[in-house]
């Protein structure tokens, strides 16, 4: 007779044969930096994370770096001031991003840095693209995106992120990288990319919702699933090194289809939105935190995510290092 128990009878055993596995090697920590100096401003719909000046970063990474985290995502609040219908801050050589890399690489040169290539946050309509009588322009927000992986390359970043879903920038991105010299810079794609309405927390972090109208022409529609995988073939074939999923809890099917015929590694990040929901809910007492923000952890693990983009990042590695 089968019992399926007994391998469940003891915690030396179901450590023994748990299937998934989790390591701090696994994350990458989303951080949000701002202008000004000693500056950390809490973010009222993300619990425990702010919005840090580039020297108060560089200090908190000393403290993650002794729990293992290496990895971060790095997403810059910008001035209204400073954005137009062009991003044309996107491109500057004295910005916040390229000062926030320079300075992170100088004092922390064995941590790996992920940039974002986008042109929301620049701009002034708030749009991933370049917009013209309410349509997002693809092509020529494309050579915008090839020009700003070429910067932030040449600041020293490790890995470029297009998370616009534009078509033909992952094509547009490796040719530009590698005619500038940057044939060791990675693409981390943002393949399946939806129209969720998860984002909320992140757009206030970053005060870069669209302005006019919503992202459903470039962004997924969360009813496809076939589509992610047609996304991902063509990434792979432009040149993304690593393709990834986005939200992340509600789209486990979609990590675990791109895991199954992925040739390259697959990414999940877990957003804003399923942080804020974990955090307030525990709030209120109706869930242990630690518990369950392990618990989708592993689900992502489980599903089939080599990387995991997570706001909890610390934590998780915190437990991780306990174990």
């Amino acid at each position: 007779m089968h019992r399926p128990r007994r391998l469940r009878a003891n915690e030396n055993i179901r450590e023994m044969t748990s299937e998934t596995h989790l390591s701090v090697a696994n994350l990458i920590y989303p951080v949000f930096i701002c202008d000004g100096t000693g500056v950390e401003q809490p973010i009222r719909t993300l619990p425990g994370q702010s919005r840090l000046s580039v020297d108060v970063l560089v200090e908190k990474i000393s403290v993650w770096k002794k729990l293992g985290l290496k990895n971060y995502a790095l997403f810059p609040k910008i001035d209204d001031a400073k954005k137009d219908s062009v991003a044309t801050e996107a491109l500057n050589d004295n910005g916040l991003l390229p000062t926030a890399i320079k300075l992170i690489k100088q004092k922390h040169p064995d941590v790996c840095l992920f940039t974002d290539i986008a042109l929301d946050p620049y701009s002034s309509d708030g749009h991933d693209g370049i917009v013209k009588n309410g349509e997002i322009l693809n092509d020529e927000t494309v050579q915008i995106l090839a020009k700003m992986a070429v910067k932030q390359a040449s600041w020293g970043a490790d890995w470029v992120c297009p998370s616009d879903m534009m078509d033909f920038r992952v094509d547009a991105i490796r040719e530009a990288l590698d005619d500038a010299g940057f044939t060791k810079t990675s693409i981390l794609s943002y393949t399946a990319k939806y129209a969720s309405s998860f984002y909320g927390p992140f757009r206030e972090a970053l005060d870069s919702a669209p302005k006019a109208g919503d992202k459903k022409t470039y962004q997924m529609d969360f009813r496809n699933r076939k589509e992610a995988l047609r996304e991902m073939d063509l990434d792979i074939l432009e040149g993304a090194d690593m393709v990834m999923v986005k939200p992340g809890l509600p789209y486990l099917d979609i990590v675990a289809d791109l895991k199954a015929h992925s040739s390259v590694p697959v990414a999940v990040y877990n957003v804003s939105g399923e942080y804020a929901m974990l955090h307030f809910a525990a709030q209120a007492g109706a869930l242990d935190l630690e518990k369950t923000m392990m618990e989708c952890m592993y689900a992502f693990r489980r599903a089939g995510a080599d990387v995991i983009l997570t706001y909890f990042a610390p934590e998780v590695a915190k437990f991780l290092k306990t174990l």
